[in-house]
Order: C-alpha cells, then sequence, then structure tokens
C-alpha cells in the first residue's frame, strides 16, 4: 500500500525520517508518549477510506490508554516536581522546582577552630589562636538573660546567638507589630507573634546550639517580679542564680527598677542599657551588688523626685527610634558582655554615645553610702575590704605596665629624644642649649642654615639692611624684596 508514509521506491519519506529523529531524541516518558500519540495521527491519516471506520476504534482505544498513562505521569510530576526537568509543567511547579534548596543548619556537638566553609565556629575560634581570648569554647557553659527584646534587646539576643552562648532566657510581655519594622531583626511575618515567640523561631534556625528559654511575661507586677526571679534561679528556689549575667534592654524606669532588686536579692551581676528618646544616645553600665553603683544609687531624676513615668507619655506621641543607634548600643553591650564572660580587655563600668558630636565618655560610678535601697547599703559593707583591694590591684596592674613599656624613642638613627612633660625646665633646656655642632646628624641630614660660630661679617655685610631716619616703610620693603630676589 502506498501512501504518505512511503515513496515508490520503499524507502522511508522525509516525514519518516523526522519522526525517527525525534524518537531518538526522546529521553522523558512524557515526550514518548507525545511521540507515539503523532505517530497514530499520521496512521489514520493514511488509511484507506474503506477501512477507517474498524481503525479509527481501534486507534480511540489506543488514544484513551496513552492519555491515562499521560495522566498518571502529571500526576506523578506533580508529586515530585524535580523528575520533571526539561518539561512544561505549571508556572507554580516551575518556581518550586526553581527555588533554591533550604539548607539548615545541624547541631554541632563541640566548637572547631577548622576552617572551613560549613563550619560556623572557626571565625570565633580564631579569637583564641590570635591570643585574644585563652579559651572562646567556654562560652557555650555560659547562660545570659535579656529583659526586654525590643530594639536593643533583639540585636542583642541576635549576636549572642552568633557568638555560640550556651543558654538564652528571654523576657517580654510585647507583641510585634508593623510598627517595630524601623528597627532592626524582626520582620514583617513576625507581626501578631509575641516578641520572645518570634525571636525563638528565628534564631533557633540561625543557630540550634544554643539552649533558648521564652518568657512572655510583665515582670513588674507582684506575680511578674515573683516568676522572673523565680527562673533566673536553680530550680526556681528563688535563692541561687542559674544565670552568668542578667542584660537589662527595657524602655521604662520601673522595669529597671525590677531588675535592680531581683539583682540585688541575688547578688547578680547585670548590665543596663538604654537610648535616649530623641534617638541620638544611648549607653551601657555595669552593675555589680556591693561593688558598683546599683540604679537606685544614682537615680535618673524622674526617679528620684518620684514622678510616675506614665504621667509622662502623651496620646499620639511617641519616642524617636533609630536603627542605627539601637545597634550601636547593643554592640557595646554584647562585646562588654563577651569580655566579662570570657575574662580579656577592660569591661567598661560606663560607656556613652552622642551621635551629634560622636563623643563617647566612660566614667567609674562608685556605690552611693546613702543609696535608698538598705539591701544595697547591706551589701556595700559586706563587700567593703574587696572593694579596696580591687582598687589596689587595678593601681597596681597599671604601674606594672608602665614600666614594661620602657622609654619611648630609647635608641633610634634621627637622634630624637622625648622629654617627660612633668621633668624639670632645666632638663629641656639643656638639651635646646647642646651646641648644634656637638649633634650626631644621621646620613643625609644637614642644616638648613649656617652655624652662628661661622658666619663671618662679610656674610653680615652682605646680608645687612641698610636704614636711616629718613626712609620711610616702604623703602625697607622695596629693600627686602631685593635680598630676596638675589
Amino acid at each position: 500500500m502506498s501512501g504518505e508514509g512511503t515513496n515508490g521506491s520503499g524507502s522511508p519519506t522525509q516525514s519518516q525520517a523526522s519522526v525517527g529523529a525525534e524518537q531518538q531524541d526522546v529521553t522523558h516518558p512524557m515526550k514518548a508518549f507525545a511521540s507515539e500519540l503523532s505517530k497514530l495521527q499520521n496512521q489514520v491519516q493514511a488509511l484507506q477510506s474503506t477501512k477507517l471506520q474498524e481503525q479509527v476504534l481501534k486507534l480511540r482505544e489506543s488514544v484513551k490508554a496513552i492519555n491515562e498513562r499521560v495522566q498518571a505521569a502529571a500526576e506523578d510530576l506533580r508529586k515530585d516536581p524535580s523528575s520533571g526537568v526539561g518539561m512544561s509543567t505549571t508556572p507554580e511547579v516551575a518556581a518550586k522546582a526553581a527555588a533554591p534548596a533550604v539548607v539548615k543548619r545541624e547541631k554541632i556537638d563541640k566548637m572547631s577552630a577548622e576552617v572551613k566553609d560549613d563550619n560556623p565556629y572557626s571565625r570565633l575560634m580564631a579569637l583564641q589562636r590570635m591570643g585574644i581570648v585563652k579559651d572562646y569554647e567556654k562560652i557555650r557553659e555560659k547562660t545570659v538573660a535579656v529583659v526586654g527584646v525590643g530594639g536593643v534587646g533583639s540585636v542583642a539576643c541576635e549576636m549572642l546567638t552568633r557568638c555560640g552562648i550556651g543558654g538564652l532566657l528571654m523576657y517580654d510581655y510585647d507583641t510585634v507589630e508593623l510598627a517595630n519594622m524601623n528597627r532592626l531583626f524582626f520582620r514583617p511575618e513576625h507581626a501578631g507573634m509575641t516578641k520572645t515567640d518570634a525571636a525563638v523561631k528565628t534564631l533557633r534556625e540561625i543557630n540550634p546550639d544554643v539552649n533558648f528559654e521564652s518568657y512572655h511575661m510583665n515582670i513588674t507586677t507582684v506575680d511578674g517580679f515573683d516568676n522572673f526571679v523565680k527562673s533566673i534561679t536553680k530550680d526556681g528556689d528563688g535563692k541561687t542564680s542559674r544565670v552568668d549575667l542578667v542584660l537589662s534592654c527595657v524602655d521604662n524606669y520601673e522595669a529597671r527598677m525590677v531588675i535592680n532588686q531581683a539583682c540585688l536579692e541575688l547578688e547578680q551581676t547585670w548590665m543596663e542599657s538604654g537610648v535616649s528618646e530623641d534617638a541620638v544616645s544611648g549607653h551601657i553600665q555595669l552593675v555589680e551588688p556591693g561593688y558598683t553603683a546599683c540604679f537606685e544609687c544614682v537615680p535618673p531624676l524622674v526617679v528620684a523626685s518620684g514622678i510616675d513615668e506614665k504621667t509622662l507619655k502623651r496620646e499620639g506621641v511617641c519616642a524617636a527610634s533609630l536603627p542605627t543607634t539601637m545597634g550601636m548600643v547593643a554592640g557595646f553591650l554584647i562585646q562588654n558582655t563577651l569580655k566579662y564572660l570570657l575574662n580579656f580587655g577592660h569591661v567598661s563600668s560606663y560607656l556613652g554615645y552622642n551621635a551629634m558630636k560622636d563623643y563617647f565618655p566612660t566614667m567609674e560610678i562608685q556605690p552611693n553610702p546613702g543609696c535608698s535601697n538598705n539591701l544595697c547599703c547591706k551589701l556595700q559593707v559586706k563587700y567593703a575590704d574587696s572593694r579596696k583591694q580591687r582598687v589596689l590591684d587595678k593601681e597596681k596592674a597599671a604601674t606594672a605596665q608602665e614600666e614594661d613599656a620602657g622609654p619611648l624613642h630609647e635608641d633610634n638613627e634621627w637622634s630624637i629624644s622625648v622629654v617627660d612633660d612633668d621633668a624639670p625646665e632645666e632638663v629641656a633646656e639643656s638639651e635646646d642649649a647642646k651646641p648644634a655642632g656637638d649633634l650626631n646628624l644621621a646620613e643625609g641630614i644637614e642644616f638648613s642654615m649656617p652655624k652662628a660660630d661661622v658666619i663671618d661679617q662679610k656674610t653680615l655685610e652682605e646680608n645687612a639692611v641698610e636704614t636711616n631716619e629718613e626712609e620711610d616703610v616702604d623703602d625697607l620693603r622695596a629693600q627686602l624684596e631685593a635680598l630676596n630676589a638675589k
């Protein structure tokens, strides 16, 4: 039978050759099904009219079977998009297949200094290799409580998490709002969640090695205070602290007073932080019960005056907020925290920041013997001797450091000498009065002017300026310009 499939000699036509090439290129079941269906359609066109009806019935059954197989394959593709690479599919499936695989951070049993792309601790452990920290891995043994997970607190929690802190307790009574998006850390999808739960969700993905605890509570209530004290003590006994440091990142004085009282009762060291209402200044402060001033020793004017700060707030008016200032204060706070926990560098007693003038004041705030908190006064008496010994140790260490430094520029090729500001004036004068000819100048250095003892009378006469009472200033200026022109 001669038709569209073959030519007169029985060799394959151009159409058959192209179909054969398509069959060779088919590497996916879906393409194979499409090719088979195309062949059947070509056969239908080649059928003689006398057998057309009979063949059509058979072809319909074949097409039905092929369609069933195609639908089954499409269902498999929907369940497993990766198996359909190279095939046309829905935009949703294609987008899902093209999306990058989510990398999940697994737990790490031991910190390693090995430099690898998948080691999140290599750059932290480098501090140990460089001699900055003696044993960085001890940070995993430390637990920190952060009260207030807002503009400063949330960033502080993230920094501690990335540094590999062992335990992190977070306290806040508020929920995330879209109004918080001008700050760092929180994202729009967190809106409506409690700040502590949103923080745990994000931070656990960053570092699952940290033991997180979320406390959605108001510590300024009676029950809140009791629960706060129980949560930071061993077995909730309210006596022995189980945290190494408490960080205050709250935005009101009432909460600071509560933290101050709890830490005094437990003799727990804590650090206070804050940002001004105009958002252009902030500070951090170390508070060691009995050793440094507590929050009531030198209270802000609002606290000292007994004014209820809630009465100062006005409807529709809020404090300014800059993520830059809050980020810097959080950085100062955690830097001080790391130095305190890992015992390196100088732990600042007080560090301020003024963005308007780029001013960073520091000071030592001593405890107030007349503090209004009786517990603070008792601890001052208890640790009076230890406090004095600390002062002596600091002075001794400073003296030893100066002695080890040695004289500055003791020996140099330029014959430079440094005179102490406190040295007697005759010493400085004797150095200046030393004859120039006695100085040993380095090679290549010479005086630009002749020494006084070698200037002869001829030189003086050549450079002399003749004057008399009749000459005015203009004549003298003319003579001076003539000399300069020589």
